[in-house]
């Protein structure tokens, strides 16, 4: 039977464990969008991780969403990630970043340009967006061009490409929570009827040349994707969820990992794992009415063979060491909701965008 400490290489990434850190936004970016020194010393704290996948970062200044998240568009964001990935290094992690472009998500008071967001269609989120004055309504965005979408996933192989110089491991494309991949994949959000949008394969063409841009860019065996199934965060709808990941899953080109963030849906994941033939890893939900997804949640999903490696946020946020707590049986440090959920992102509510 398969042990959360068996080794597993996810294409050209070693992992000395299958307790994988699952990504969480916390807000701590310095000017224009640079790792900073809090950054690396929080990431080498748990670089005991098998893997580390970070905060999402943006691929273009269109694509913040939020205050203070890093970016990896420019030379000087290029140096700072350095300082996180040696100092992980050097405690002999492994990392990777995501990728994540908000979309419609965000607000022109969050960013010196005053840019305005984009989106599939013009079509505002529900809900609020905390800013320096307070919480604002999303705006409508702007409908992305076909040139527009084309620049777009132009940057994120650009992105990708700024990765590996900064010395991360590979790239997780985030196709999920609500962001702008996902925004293309919803039904609710994506009323396009040109070649992205209408049909399920026109609804999925968008995270597909994406991925298939990261990749060529940096190689498959570096690049990974997120998918988070019929999560409503961010106002989504997808629609049909079975018949869009049926669509979708089989479409991506060969990764060195998929990850499924579960929102309560166990049965999608195991129809994704039916339908992905490469290395899969699971973020699980918790049972109903509990916080967070444990160490017992972990081995219960490798025991069900349902994916080769399993990634925990909440927990890995209180217990740095946290495989070093796994492996003695504990103790563990209870995770402090009002920091996991807001109290660390001054203010911000930003729930499924974290790992559980």
């Amino acid at each position: 039977m398969t042990s959360l400490f068996d080794s597993v290489t996810f294409g050209k990434i070693p992992l000395a464990n299958r307790l994988v850190m699952a990504p969480m936004t916390r807000n701590r970016a310095g000017a224009g969008g640079g790792a900073t020194e809090l950054m690396a010393e929080y990431y080498a704290q748990r670089a005991s991780a098998g893997l580390i996948i970070t905060e999402g970062t943006q691929p273009s200044p269109v694509g913040q969403g939020f205050l203070n998240t890093p970016g990896l568009h420019h030379p000087e964001q290029v140096r700072a990630w350095r300082t996180v990935t040696d100092a992980v290094h050097e405690r002999g992690g492994r990392i990777v970043v995501q990728l994540m472009h908000a979309g419609r998500i965000g607000h022109p008071s969050l960013y010196d340009s005053a840019h305005r967001s984009v989106a599939p269609s013009a079509l505002a989120a529900a809900g609020v967006c905390f800013t320096p004055s307070g919480p604002q309504d999303h705006p409508v965005p702007h409908e992305l061009t076909a040139d527009e979408i084309a620049a777009t996933v132009r940057d994120f192989a650009d992105a990708a490409r700024n990765a590996v110089e900064a010395g991360f491991d590979g790239v997780q494309v985030h196709a999920g929570n609500g962001f702008l991949l996902h925004q293309f994949l919803a039904e609710n959000t994506n009323h396009r009827t040109d070649a992205y949008g209408g049909s399920l394969g026109n609804r999925i063409r968008f995270a597909v040349e994406v991925t298939e841009a990261v990749a060529t860019a940096i190689g498959n065996e570096r690049t990974s994707v997120r998918l988070s199934p019929g999560n409503p965060y961010n106002d989504i709808a997808e629609g049909d969820t079975d018949a869009l990941y049926a669509a979708l899953v089989p479409a991506l080109p060969e990764l060195a990992f998929l990850e499924v963030c579960e929102i309560v849906t166990r049965p999608v994941t195991r129809a994704v794992r039916d339908l992905w033939r490469g290395n899969l890893v699971v973020n699980p939900h918790a049972a109903p009415d509990a916080f967070p997804a444990t160490a017992e949640t972990a081995r219960n999903v490798l025991d069900e063979g349902l994916a080769d490696a399993v990634s925990l946020g909440a927990l890995f946020l209180a217990n740095p060491d946290l495989p070093d707590r796994v492996r003695a049986g504990g103790p563990f440090t209870a995770p402090d909701e009002a920091t996991y959920y807001g109290g660390d992102h001054r203010g911000y509510t930003d729930y499924p965008a974290l790992g559980r």
